[in-house]
């Protein structure tokens, strides 16, 4: 079994300003997930989210101790939430297995334990710090709060699946769910937003192979993009926005960490201000 980690330091927005496309790339772009037979991790240090991956490959991969989280075990003082985007399979903590299926998510409370994943599942793993224990929780698809948005004529047309979330399920900071896009729809989160009391991670996926999605960071006078690929994270700071346009529909996770858990904690960003 392999475990690799990673630490992504903070950087301000105004030494992002000198950096060329693979500083970009260097300090908020994470590739090199899913993984046969391995667990990787980033550990950043924007509201120390942790984002990874686990794939079993039908086998088993223990999460367990992480130098960078500091603790015994990695949910020692840490709350974690599991998608699965590949097909069924268990994930087993505090003593008990839940089979997860595709776009089904698994809350575990702070103090669980060693995390274990099995089988044939492509597992997205994201983790914050927590100060208080809500119970450990698999939210399956039809458990989620759907929500629609856009429309064709603007090629935004999708639906909000809203997992972590306090309609749905208990956390302590970490809220989460997925964007799914209808054929012909690109555009995600536009017009921008910022939420400076929370930091946000993005994953692309369910993309075609030869398939890229233009991810769009920044300051609004000041915005750079980054591209990206299939199954590859971004990180955004609390002071960039964060939007994107593929060449075609895809799915995006986000999660989101930091002061509080209301999702309309945002700050939105007019049209006529992006530069």
């Amino acid at each position: 079994m392999t475990t690799a980690a990673e630490t992504r330091y903070a950087i301000d927005p105004a030494s992002v300003k000198g950096l060329d496309t693979q500083g970009l790339r260097d300090h908020f772009h994470v590739g090199g997930l899913f993984r046969p037979g391995e667990i990787k991790l980033v550990y950043s240090h924007y509201d120390r989210l942790i984002l990874g991956s686990a794939v079993p490959d039908g086998g088993s991969l223990v999460l367990d101790h992480v130098a960078e989280a500091g603790t015994a075990t990695i949910l020692e003082r840490r709350e974690m939430a599991v998608l699965n985007i590949g097909p069924a399979g268990p994930v087993s903590v505090g003593g008990e297995s839940y089979e997860i299926d595709t776009g089904e998510v698994l809350y575990i409370g702070m103090g669980a334990g060693p995390v274990t994943f099995e089988g044939a599942g492509r597992y997205y793993i994201l983790s914050a710090p927590a100060h208080r224990i809500c119970p450990t929780k698999l939210i399956k698809v039809s458990e989620a709060r759907r929500v629609e948005m856009g429309s064709k004529e603007t090629a935004n047309e999708r639906v909000i699946i809203q997992v972590l979330h306090p309609d749905v399920c208990e956390s302590c900071q970490l809220l989460m769910g997925y964007t799914q896009f209808a054929e012909g729809s690109v555009w995600n989160t536009m017009p921008a937003h910022l939420h400076d009391r929370r930091m946000e991670a993005y994953l692309y996926f369910d993309l075609p192979e030869e398939s890229r999605v233009f991810h769009f960071m920044g300051r609004p006078d000041e915005t750079r993009h980054i591209v990206m690929a299939n199954e590859e994270a971004v990180i955004s700071p609390p002071w960039s926005i964060h939007a994107g346009a593929g060449t075609g529909a895809y799915t995006f996770c986000w999660a989101m960490a930091g002061d509080n858990v209301d999702f309309t904690d945002m700050d939105m960003v007019a049209m006529g201000d992006l530069r």
